[in-house]
């Protein structure tokens, strides 16, 4: 997507101004579908942080995720908690990650995660 779609700017915005986890959406991105919740950005790197402090080998990292608050800019990335690739019927990973989209990336997009079931 050359220009960001505004619709999407703005539900970024919203999710970055409420210091909310709960909006579910699913992205369309690189060829790639991405579902999940979306996260404001200071809750996203803090978590992303604390991963990483956990980590022997990655612990040196984790202060590039430092929580730094902006403020008056709009969003330019999606911040997803408890997120999943989806390939086929799987998800991936199982249980969720942290992923970080680039709005201008998004080519398509819808409200909602998408669940899983073996039936």
């Amino acid at each position: 997507m050359s220009k960001p779609d505004e619709l999407l700017v703005a539900v970024a915005a919203l999710v970055e101004s409420g210091q909310s986890n709960q909006m579910s959406l699913t992205v369309v991105t690189g060829g790639a579908v991405i579902t999940g919740r979306l996260a404001p950005e200071a809750v996203w790197r803090q978590r992303v942080s604390e991963v990483l402090t956990d980590s022997a080998r990655l612990g040196a990292f984790s202060i590039l995720f430092d929580p730094a608050v902006r403020k008056d800019e709009p969003p330019t990335h999606l911040h997803f908690h408890v997120a999943r690739i989806l390939q086929g019927t799987v998800g991936i990973p199982e249980t969720g990650g942290m992923y970080r989209v680039a709005i201008e990336d998004v080519s398509a997009w819808t409200m909602g995660d998408f669940s899983y079931s073996d039936h």
